[in-house]
């Protein structure tokens, strides 16, 4: 008579745990050495006997290990609140999205990087819609508020009657407050003038000026060269007026940008009945934009919060006002290089070399070090003198 040949069997991994609870249970076995036996633990073993005292063999079965909950996760009823923002204002991007929630007290506040997935889940995202940014692109703004506006015409403001009105516009490059937005029907040189009369007597008189090489502003370029009224006032005023290059557009980059905005969230679908009523339309939409509205590139603060807190003949009341003004921190400014090639910024002079004079220089105001560039070339790099900075405030506040 043939043996009968061996068999191997290989078990389930249900089967070989009840195998194990069995042993431990009917057998009278330790769970040490039914441990050793199984190659796990005596925890393992431990769990085993626990769950199939409390569901019996198909508590033995394999679970999922996904998490109950997320600490993290948005909740369902915050997303509703961010989709439902992000229909009813399709502009507004994550750091927008996430400012609103904050002012209207939602809790739990989601993340940044959470709000971008939700919209991306959500297909809210274009990737298409923004350019990639220039490698070499620096953003760099005037150190104080008052030091520099950027001024421009503007049309495109349609009446009833079909005139086509045009707007003399004004920002301040520091706090993108704006300080002019006065609609005039032709942009001749007195109604031009008119309106930057008007911002300078309610803002006061800047140390520069930015703008085009339109004739209503210069007289530089005709055949003749001749002072335009717009001149005349800034020479009177002592103020620098300073002229773009010619088709350079994003010299003048954040009254350009401020146009964009105006007409996409103003002028976009509307016609106004006169232009008294346009006026009073936009001058209360102004006041929105100054004192209400948060700007992405001032960290969420609104224009006028910068403008009156830094402008450059403000003074602090006291010694504890010198915290709010001293701006230790990270940004760019622009300067003119003196007839003996020397710049000031920070209450430091800092020389570049006589063949600079007349030439504007950035400079990266950091806590320590001040970067000063010429274009793409690094001239410079200075130690930040911040006793010399304070003992400064200190005097003035003493004054």
């Amino acid at each position: 008579m043939l043996d009968t040949p061996l068999m191997l069997v290989e078990l389930s991994v249900m089967e070989q745990r009840y195998q194990a609870v069995s042993l431990v249970v009917h057998d009278g076995e330790s769970v040490v050495e039914v441990a050793r036996r199984f190659g796990v633990s005596r925890q393992t073993v431990h769990a085993w006997l626990s769950r199939y005292e409390q569901g019996g063999l198909a508590a033995l079965a394999d679970r999922s290990h996904r998490p109950k909950g997320c600490a993290h996760q948005m909740t369902a009823s915050v997303e509703a609140v961010v989709l439902e923002m992000r229909r009813v204002r399709p502009e507004w991007g994550p750091r927008r999205l996430l400012h609103e929630l904050a002012r209207d007290g939602v809790e739990p506040l989601p993340s940044l990087s959470g709000i971008y997935r939700l919209l991306k889940r959500h297909d809210q995202i274009d990737p298409k819609a923004r350019r990639r940014r220039d490698r070499k692109f620096r953003r760099w703004e005037w150190g104080s508020a008052m030091e520099l506006w950027q001024m421009d015409v503007v049309g495109g403001i349609l009446l009833a009657d079909g005139t086509e009105l045009k707007a003399l516009t004004g920002i301040d490059d520091h706090s993108r407050f704006v300080v002019c937005a006065g609609l005039m029907r032709r942009a001749n040189a007195r109604s031009v003038c008119g309106h930057f009369a008007e911002a300078m007597r309610l803002h006061g008189v800047p140390q520069e000026i930015l703008t085009d090489n339109g004739k209503v502003f210069t007289g530089r370029f005709g055949r003749q060269q001749v002072e335009v009224l717009f001149d005349r006032i800034c020479r009177e005023n002592g103020i620098e007026h300073l002229l773009t290059a010619p088709r350079s557009p994003t010299t003048t980059g954040k009254i350009e940008r401020w146009h964009r905005t105006l007409r996409e969230r103003f002028l976009l679908g509307k016609v106004f009945a006169s232009q008294a009523d346009a006026q009073a339309q936009l001058d209360a939409w102004v006041r929105h934009y100054n004192f209400d509205r948060p700007h992405d590139s001032l960290d969420m603060n609104t224009p006028a919060s910068r403008f009156f807190t830094t402008r450059a003949d403000a003074r602090p009341a006291d010694n504890t006002a010198l915290a709010s003004v001293d701006r230790a921190g990270d940004d760019w400014v622009a300067r003119r290089v003196s007839a003996v090639g020397v710049v000031c910024v920070a209450w430091q002079q800092i020389s570049v070399g006589k063949h600079r004079a007349g030439r504007t220089v950035d400079i990266h105001v950091g806590p320590q070090l001040l970067h000063i560039w010429d274009g793409n070339e690094l001239l410079k790099t200075v130690l930040r003198d911040n006793t010399k900075e304070v003992r400064k405030k200190r005097a003035s506040v003493a004054q």
